[in-house]
């Protein structure tokens, strides 16, 4: 018999999570968090759900890649003219979710969103396999294509091109920075009594809570 979707339910019971085990730093205690990810071979642990606004305020997400963690936020990088790029550029302020379900464990992350530098682009694009570069510089992301077989037409052209070659750094992709204002870890508990600690950026200062399941 097929199972309803609204029987779907597991038990979380792996770990806990106390405000003194967290420190004063949320960029630290992800770092921490992101290093036991890795270490327990999370399937994806890069991945991260990338949530922003359109002009029209209606609320989109995808998937992105987090490519860099340093104390001025979460780096990540993409083509600008794409339909992210456009709803940063009318509006910069965006939200990260990270879910490494194998942990269970969840992180939100809020803030605003600047580009980097034009030199932190060109080296980490440059630092990609070049099948990827020449991926990045045949699509015009999000734009409409009549066939499939027109971009793979244009990838394979390029790729001939720039064979043995510097591929070029398009001009309108490079990376973005999520300076964060807002850090929320989630763990999951027993009875759905997850652990939930917040922490708000206040005058310069991270300010910890806890918040109700």
């Amino acid at each position: 018999m097929e199972n309803k979707i609204s029987d779907i339910r597991n038990e979380y019971s792996k770990a806990s999570l106390d405000e003194k085990d967290i420190g004063d730093s949320p960029i630290d205690f992800f770092k921490t968090w992101f290093d036991q990810a890795v270490h327990s071979e999370v399937r994806e642990p890069t991945a991260m759900t990338l949530a922003t606004v359109r002009k029209d305020g209606m609320p989109d997400a995808r998937i992105v890649l987090l490519k860099g963690i340093d104390k001025d936020g979460f780096q990540f990088y993409t083509n600008y003219t794409s339909a992210k790029g456009k709803e940063l550029d009318s509006n910069p302020n965006a939200c990260l979710v990270f879910f490494w379900a194998e942990l269970e464990r969840q992180v939100r992350i809020r803030g605003k969103i600047s580009k980097v530098s034009r030199k932190n682009s060109e080296e980490y694009f440059h630092s990609r396999p070049f099948a990827s570069q020449i991926g990045a510089l045949a699509s015009s992301q999000s734009d409409p294509v009549d066939d499939r077989s027109i971009l793979d037409k244009h990838y394979e052209e390029l790729k001939l091109k720039y064979e043995g070659k510097t591929v070029p750094l398009p001009e309108n992709w490079g990376g973005y920075i999520l300076e964060a204002f807002e850090i929320e870890f989630w763990q999951g508990r027993r009875s759905r009594l997850h652990d939930r600690i917040l922490f708000r950026k206040e005058s310069g200062s991270w300010v910890k809570t806890r918040l109700q399941p």
